[in-house]
């Protein structure tokens, strides 16, 4: 089913939809049945798919491990968590998040709500983002190195360039 315009005989395509027929010219390609539709008909919904459940994938997630599972095709979700659990593979202990690292705060750190500190690398919740909030205490620095260490033991530097590697 071609489409396009008297100039331009090849661009676009016309909705495969049954009551549509429009001639679309960024026209969509269906994974399922592999027709052609416009904008308003590209859903699996919208042009009633009978192939639609082939390409979807639904996810489930555990309680107890925080695994996600992935759920066949026509399979219930308390299905799918009992698959999980027969296989072994469920582990509770792997469950622990990270925690705010500041004394009596509980706060679980996830990918939103935590901030790495500038001074001294840990992450904490947003609550102490702040180097006075958490008790910050920078890293322990190696002792500065004189200008003696790029050379040898006279001071002479091998590089006859005025600027000083250290």
């Amino acid at each position: 089913m071609g489409g396009g315009t008297e100039a331009f005989p090849d661009l676009g395509e016309h909705c495969q939809h049954e009551d549509c027929n429009q001639l679309d010219f960024l026209p969509f390609t269906c994974h399922g049945c592999k027709k052609v539709f416009c904008l308003e008909h590209r859903s699996y919904a919208a042009h009633g798919c009978p192939k639609a459940d082939q390409n979807s994938r639904f996810v489930v997630v555990c309680e107890a491990c925080s695994v996600s599972i992935e759920k066949r095709a026509g399979e219930e979700e308390a299905a799918a968590l009992e698959r999980h659990e027969k296989s072994g593979s469920c582990d509770p202990s792997k469950k622990q998040k990270p925690r705010c690292p500041v004394k009596r705060c509980k706060e679980v750190l996830t990918f939103s709500n935590n901030s790495t500190c500038k001074v001294c690398n840990q992450s904490v919740c947003l609550k102490h983002r702040f180097p006075s909030d958490h008790f910050c205490k920078p890293p322990l620095r190696l002792p500065t190195r004189s200008g003696m260490d790029c050379g040898d033991r006279k001071g002479n530097f091998s590089s006859r360039s005025s600027v000083k590697a250290c």
